[in-house]
This record gives C-alpha cells, structure tokens and sequence, in this order.
C-alpha cells in the first residue's frame, strides 16, 4: 500500500504528525476518523528509486502475466500485486511493480504511471497501453506485447548465442599470440644474437616479443586506455551515426536491412493494430529500429506522410530497409488491411532476421580463421627463416 506522510489533530488539539499506510486519502482519513483523529494533512511519500529500462524478457514475462490476470477478470490493482509477489522476479522489478500498483490505487492511469517511471517502460509499451485505457483492449493489448517482445528477446538471443564461437576464436587468437610472444620467441632469442644479420620479419618479431616481455604493463595501459576511449569515442552521436551508415552498405549491408525492417515492421503492426494514428506510429517505430543512420532518414518520411504521401512511398527512398517492406505496406494501403500486412511482413522479415544473423556470423568465423592462421604463419616463417640461412651458411662454408 502507499505510505502517506501526515499530520493531524487529536480531541484535545494536539498535532500528531507521523507516517501510515492506506489505500488512498479517503481510506487514511476513515482510519483516522475511527482512531478519533482529524486528518489535516496528507502527503504521499516516493521513494527514490534508481530507475532503469527492464530487458525484453521481462517485459514480455511482465505483459504475459498482465494480460492473463486481466483476461480472467482479476482487477489491475491486484493483477500487478500478483506479478510484484512472483518469486522469480528481482528486488528491482518487485519495487518497480509495487509503485505501479501505489500510483494506480492513488487513481493515476496505467499509462501514465509508466511514463513517469521512463526509462523502466519504453515509449512503445506506455502508448500502447494508452490506446488500450481508451479501447478497453488492455488485456488483448498486453498479450500481443507479449508476443513481440518475446520474438524480440528470442532475435536477440540468436544473435549472441550465434557469436559465442567468433567470441571464443577471438580470446583464442589473443591467447595464443600472447603464448608466442610471451613465451616461445624468448626461446630463440639466444640463438638469433649468434647470427651477424636476420631478416627484416624476424627483427621486427623479436623487436615485437622483447617489448611484450619487458614492457608488458604498456601494452596493458595502452589497451585499457583504448578501451575506454574507445567507449567514448562510439557513443558520440556523429561517430554512431557513421558507423550506422556503413552497417547498411555493401555484402554485410543485405543483411543488416533484413533486421532493422523486421524492427520496424514488428513495431508499426503492434501500434496500428492499436488504433495508434498513423504518425504516431512513425514517430515511436523509428526509435526501435536500432540504427541511427536510417533513423535520420525518418525526418523525410514523417513530413511526406503528414502532406499527404502514403506510407510505402515514403519508405521507399528509405536506405536501411528491404524493397518488399514498402510492396507489401503497398498491397495493404491499397486493400485497407494495413494492419493485416504489416503482421505478415513482420513475421516474414523475423524468420529472415534469424537467418540474416546466422550468415553474419558465417562470414565472421572463416575471417577469424585465417586471422590467426596468418598470425600464427608469418610467426613461423619469420622463425624458420634465419635457421634455414644459417643452414645455408654452414653448408657453403664446408
């Protein structure tokens, strides 16, 4: 229950002030009356709470759970206070739906609860929300968030599970150029001195290993400074916005357009499935692609559609996107059945995505491969190198 900080009067007169728990106002002041108390003052007490965006999964587990409860008639108040006592769930999240529930009884919409506790909730799920207070779908609503956030998290869970092994070849890479540097070079290091001149690769490898040995905690600094001005440097708008631009070019860039259409696609259908208008839509499906590059773009395709330009026209000039996201948005506009389109293309682009991920990282592996193989080749070469001269050497002077 919410916690009011108040002040109020006993028979005698005497200011008693202090904290309680009710449901609201009206039912403090009836606990008051009751105690033989008037209540002067009542203030509700937030709490601090250091909010933070709740991942997909658990916004999906959140809707689920939320569109089952309401759909077999449990009323919002005790739905949530449902989900709050759910074991599973973590402190953050627990506190997270038990101020939902205060501000709700307090008779503060769903809605706008989670927008004040932003960025907790995305901006698709408070106006979603929004337009099922005011259709009276919130249950059929939640359950179709539900499903997209799942499908969302499911993506996301091809994606990293898809990069595990390019992530072990990477610590594999580094770990053995680490050993060879670290470890095999110096062994040879005494018989190269014995040698009047050695190629050019070898000089540089030995050069490359002693400072490795020697000078390792520079090599340490000099990384963890690039680390972390790497950091910065990636989250400067203009820098993303770059990179951004260059994931949606050439061979890499097919792929790539696959997954951002798939997100917007996914998004749109939600939302005007919801009698979200048509620019709204626009205006919260563009911050879910994930690209800012393609987002810049929206600027166009927002100002085209609020003249009077239909939507597939206006995505077609779209660089970031596949050409069958604006045909099939196309066949829809032309037979109204917007909604009805932009869930079939959704789903087609989602099945796409996955495999779009699955040659991404078939790309990455033989890269990596043959990364360490040239490592791992010019270390040997630059080793065999000088012993094969000095073979020679030995054979000519006899």
């Amino acid at each position: 229950m919410p916690e009011y900080k108040y002040q109020a009067q006993d028979s005698k007169g005497k200011i008693v002030k202090g904290k309680a728990e009710a449901y609201d106002e009206t039912d403090l002041q009836k606990r008051f009356h009751d105690s033989g108390l008037l209540l002067l003052e009542a203030k509700p007490i937030v709490k601090n709470m250091a909010l933070k965006p709740l991942k997909k999964p658990r916004l999906a587990d959140f809707c689920r759970q939320l569109g089952t409860l309401i759909k077999a008639g449990v009323t919002l108040i005790k739905a949530i206070e449902i989900i709050a006592n759910d074991e599973s769930i973590s402190d953050y999240e627990r506190q997270l739906y038990l101020r939902l529930r205060d501000r709700i009884v307090q008779g503060v919409a769903l809605s706008v609860v989670m927008e004040e506790l932003e960025p907790a909730f995305p901006p698709l799920l408070i106006y979603m929300m929004r337009a099922a207070e005011t259709s009276g779908t919130l249950d059929v609503t939640c359950l179709r968030l539900a499903e997209q956030y799942t499908s969302e998290a499911q993506l996301e869970q091809t994606a990293k599970n898809s990069l595990t092994y390019p992530k072990i070849l990477c610590v594999l890479i580094v770990v053995v150029v680490a050993i060879l540097f670290g470890y095999v070079l110096p062994q040879f290091e005494e018989m190269f001195s014995q040698l009047e001149e050695l190629p050019i690769t070898t000089q540089i490898l030995m050069g490359i290993s002693d400072f490795v040995v020697t000078r390792w905690y520079v090599l340490l600094i000099v990384v963890v400074l690039g680390f972390i001005f790497g950091k910065i440097v990636f989250r400067l708008p203009i820098v993303k916005y770059h990179i951004d631009h260059i994931k949606v070019m050439g061979a890499w860039g097919k792929l790539t357009k696959v997954i951002y259409s798939a997100r917007f696609a996914r998004t749109m259908s939600s939302l005007y499935s919801s009698g979200i208008p048509i620019h709204s839509c626009i205006e919260i499906s563009r911050g879910t692609i994930g690209n800012k590059y393609i987002e810049a773009q929206f600027d166009e395709v927002e100002k085209k559609v609020a003249g009077g330009m239909p939507l597939s026209s206006a995505l077609v000039e779209v660089n970031g996107f596949v050409q069958k996201l604006s045909a099939t948005i196309k066949v829809g506009e032309e037979t109204g059945m917007l909604g009805n389109m932009l869930e079939s293309v959704a789903n087609d682009l989602d099945f796409y995505s996955k495999q779009s991920l699955l040659k991404l990282t078939s790309y990455i592996e033989p890269v990596m491969i043959v990364v360490m193989a040239v490592i791992v080749g010019f270390v040997i070469i630059s080793i065999i190198q000088p012993i094969y001269q000095s073979y020679e050497t030995i054979g000519a002077g006899s």
